[in-house]
């Protein structure tokens, strides 16, 4: 077995820097799409979408800048709030392309105040580098499970004094610097 020269060890450092940079930031546009979901934040959301990307979720296929004004006015209509959780990701890079899946466990407390539904699913993205930027060209959306519970403890009194989420800028995670004492929030 001989060394590796210099050159092929920094050539093989390169490699993985760019393997780990582009994880990074193929990770940071699933996770931002969820970030802009949960918050209503159509300008994050439209953020991570090549301009001419597709968004299927079930029936309803859109352009994928515009899919954080539909969604949001369809989750609106029936939710309160809910929380996407990106679980289990996995990525298949290819030079400028990417193949990603990622489970998602949806959480939404409807406007009765009382249910709150699960819905577990994948994101299947093709992801791809353009200009340097890796934005979402693909997402196909499955659905794999549901579920109901009673959200009515949220307002029992025992949740008593904890933020609130809210969905605008508004929320506490925007907060530049987030401080204790100047931050506003709402609370249950």
């Amino acid at each position: 077995m001989t060394a590796m020269s210099v050159e092929e060890e920094l050539k093989e450092l390169r490699r993985e820097l760019r393997y780990v940079t582009d994880r990074l930031a193929i990770l940071d546009c699933v996770m931002n799409q969820s970030r802009g979901h949960d918050r209503h934040d159509i300008e994050l959301m439209a953020s991570v979408y090549h301009p001419d990307a597709i968004d299927e979720h079930g029936p309803s296929v859109t352009v994928g800048p515009e899919y954080g004004e539909q969604s949001n006015q369809a989750h609106a209509s029936v939710f309160v709030d809910h929380l996407h959780n990106v679980t289990t990701h996995t990525c298949e890079i290819d030079g400028d392309e990417a193949h990603c899946e990622s489970y998602v466990i949806g959480a939404m407390r409807a406007r009765d105040g009382k249910s709150v539904f699960l819905f577990g699913g994948r994101y299947l993205d093709r992801v791809e580098r353009r200009d340097g930027v890796w934005k979402i060209a693909l997402r196909r959306c499955t659905l794999e499970w549901t579920m109901q519970g009673d959200t009515s403890l949220l307002t029992s009194g025992a949740f008593t004094g904890f933020i609130k989420g809210t969905w605008d800028r508004t929320d506490p995670s925007y907060a530049r610097p987030l401080t204790l004492d100047k931050t506003p929030v709402e609370r249950w």
